[in-house]
């Protein structure tokens, strides 16, 4: 009798941490904060990652790093992301993020930008193999919990090394790979390609996730298909539309890749919520951030995720405008209000 297809859909484990599936929000510098993972994960994300924060200690006390570093009353597993090239430095900074309330400490090795790699941290490490395994021999001796890595597919086209960065991370006892489909050449300027992450598949024993430009359940259903991979993970995509999670979920829990609507807040994948759902989504996340960050600073950090929200409605060029000049939480979300009054209450064509 044949074996039952492995369904795309599925449990994942991290270490001793079983997540409800295998659909995972990537970290993101000044994006996925407390407030926004809350949400993921309520929209369906089995994991949220926090944003990177900087191996060196003593730039901690700053008010960025201090949220950055804040997991109080967060649901579990929280995994925190650390950054830098020191080995030493890096496992204290482990030993700190556990120590703060982290169950999962995750090592960039993927960071593209330009200050990152100047100082030798995030995907330039890749150019060095030997301080590599030591970062990694550092940080998974210095910590009980599961330590995992996320890495892009070498530093340039001609210098791919994933394969080989996939057996330093199994024989150092990484818990799981990411691997973003792009060299660091690449940043973002080209489509990401999969058969780096699929040749890690057929060569490495590893629990591999699978990300870059993975934005429609059809593209996630290709993914795991193609790579083989365990789980996938989901950046830029879900900017302003959270709800990526349960379209994603929702297809591949089904036999074929075209579910219908199976509940609230669960829409078909080629099509936009009604407006007045997702006032409702972001009024949530502005709150939350109001809380989380104080009026001030709450009303500056939501001013990009209002605009993401809304980028798809009609009006929103000029309401962006209007909403980066917003002071307060009051005049922000009554102007928010105002522009979903506006708008037709109605699902869309994804573009």
């Amino acid at each position: 009798m044949a074996e039952s297809p492995t369904p795309l859909l599925r449990p994942f484990s991290i270490g001793p941490y079983r997540l409800a599936n295998n659909l995972i929000l990537a970290p993101m510098a000044g994006i996925t904060d407390r407030p926004y993972r809350a949400i993921c994960r309520r929209m369906g994300a089995g994991l949220a990652v926090a944003e990177m924060v900087s191996s060196n200690t003593t730039l901690w006390g700053q008010r960025k790093s201090l949220k950055r570093l804040d997991y109080d009353g967060e649901e579990g597993p929280v995994s925190a992301q650390i950054l830098g090239s020191d080995p030493a430095e890096m496992a204290e900074a482990a030993r700190i993020n556990i120590d703060l309330g982290a169950d999962i400490l995750d090592i960039n090795m993927g960071c593209p930008a330009k200050k990152v790699c100047k100082v030798a941290a995030g995907s330039a490490l890749l150019r060095d193999e030997r301080l590599i395994g030591r970062i990694l021999e550092a940080v998974v001796g210095a910590v009980s919990a599961p330590v995992t890595l996320k890495i892009r597919t070498g530093w340039s086209p001609e210098s791919r090394n994933a394969v080989r960065v996939a057996e330093i991370a199994r024989d150092c006892g990484i818990a799981a790979l990411t691997v973003h489909g792009r060299t660091r050449a690449c940043s973002y300027g080209i489509a990401a390609e999969y058969d780096s992450i699929r040749a890690i598949r057929e060569r490495v024993a590893i629990p591999l996730i699978a990300n870059g430009d993975i934005a429609s359940p059809e593209r996630a259903r290709h993914v795991l298909d193609y790579t083989g991979a365990d789980a996938i993970m989901i950046g830029r995509a879900a900017q302003g539309r959270p709800w990526i999670f349960r379209d994603i979920a929702a297809d591949l829990a089904s036999d074929a890749p075209a579910p219908g609507t199976t509940g609230r807040g669960i829409h078909r994948p080629d099509r936009i919520p009604s407006a007045s759902w997702i006032r409702d989504i972001l009024t949530e996340h502005l709150e939350a951030l109001y809380l989380f960050y104080g009026p001030h600073g709450g009303v500056r950090i939501a001013r990009k995720h209002i605009a993401w929200y809304c980028r798809h409605l009609p009006g929103a060029a000029s309401f962006r405008e209007d909403i980066n000049r917003t002071e307060t939480p009051s005049d922000q979300v009554s102007r928010v209000l105002a522009f979903f009054d506006q708008c037709p209450d109605t699902e869309t064509k994804a573009a």
